[in-house]
């Protein structure tokens, strides 16, 4: 076990680093920094003076290593939009995206897995073809116009909810409700074809003849074996809500990184659009490691391969 922690930390370092030098050549190549600073109609002396001071008419490699060596040390750099330190800007903005993302994901696990495996179990039954509805439902509807539809019924014709902001608790219903629905179908998918398969597997029949019966026999031999796809796909939605979820945040009005991301977009704020970027794409890295750890316990398996 403990080898096969090394192999993925160390292809995680590697995958890190790769995106870390491709974001920053394709920032500093795609948009120039001296003239996001300095203004678009700023003259082009005051641009070559902002090019001067921070360093831009240096080679990209010596500029990059520059700034890798204040990113290990914890200097994140300064907003050029916002003119804060953009460690402060993601501190302020990360807890409410940790929040919609955590609880997003556990409405999909609470309504994927157990439907899922109902639907595994009762193959096309009234509860197999309710879901297979309900999966194609939410993967047809787009999040933006669920979002609508959630703030229109809940929040103006029944005012449950309120329509924005992040004061209360109550204020992340909508928008975790809407996240955690866009993750159910393949979760749900996976963990029915699980079971259908596992139901199905020599060492079902092998639990049986040992004696195990109904819920025993399903949650310690059938479950456990069909979650492992579902692990997997989890820790990769889990990802895609900590790093898109703009739209939500957009529309529900809440100070996340999605929306701190699109305001940077907007801005052509290079320093934090670099940051926020290899922040996302570590997550997936770390994430997804920890779901091949999960794997590698729930099936020996795995570490073997």
């Amino acid at each position: 076990m403990l080898s096969f922690l090394v192999k993925r930390l160390v292809m995680a370092i590697a995958v890190g680093w790769t995106v870390s030098v491709v974001v920053f050549l394709l920032l500093h190549t795609a948009t120039d920094p001296a003239m996001a600073i300095a203004g678009a109609d700023a003259p082009q002396a005051v641009i070559d003076a902002v090019r001067e001071q921070y360093g831009f008419n240096r080679p990209l490699g010596e500029q990059y290593f520059a700034w890798l060596g204040n990113f290990l040390s914890g200097d994140l750099g300064t907003s050029y939009h916002l003119r804060r330190p953009v460690l402060d800007l993601i501190v302020a903005a990360a807890p409410t995206t940790i929040r919609l993302a955590l609880f997003g994901i556990l409405v999909s696990i609470v309504i994927a897995i157990p439907l899922g495996m109902l639907a595994g179990l009762y193959r096309n039954s009234i509860v197999d073809r309710f879901a297979m509805a309900f999966c194609v439902c939410a993967q047809a509807v787009p999040s933006f116009w669920l979002c609508l539809i959630a703030i229109l019924v809940f929040a103006v014709m029944i005012p449950i909810f309120p329509v924005s902001g992040d004061y209360t608790w109550r204020h992340y219903i909508l928008p975790v409700l809407v996240l955690g629905i866009t993750s159910v179908p393949p979760a749900l998918r996976l963990t029915r074809s699980g079971m259908i398969d596992a139901m199905n597997s020599d060492y079902m029949r092998t639990a049986r003849a040992k004696g195990y019966r109904n819920l025993a026999l399903v949650t310690r031999h059938g479950l456990r074996n069909a979650l492992l796809p579902v692990v997997s796909v989890l820790a990769v939605q889990l990802g895609n809500k900590l790093g898109g979820s703009i739209l939500v945040e957009s529309v529900f009005a809440l100070k996340g990184l999605g929306r701190l991301s699109l305001e940077s977009i907007i801005a052509g704020d290079i320093p934090t659009l670099n940051v926020l970027v290899i922040l996302f794409s570590m997550t997936f890295i770390v994430l997804t490691m920890v779901a091949d750890l999960l794997n590698a316990w729930l099936d020996p398996r795995v570490r073997l391969g």
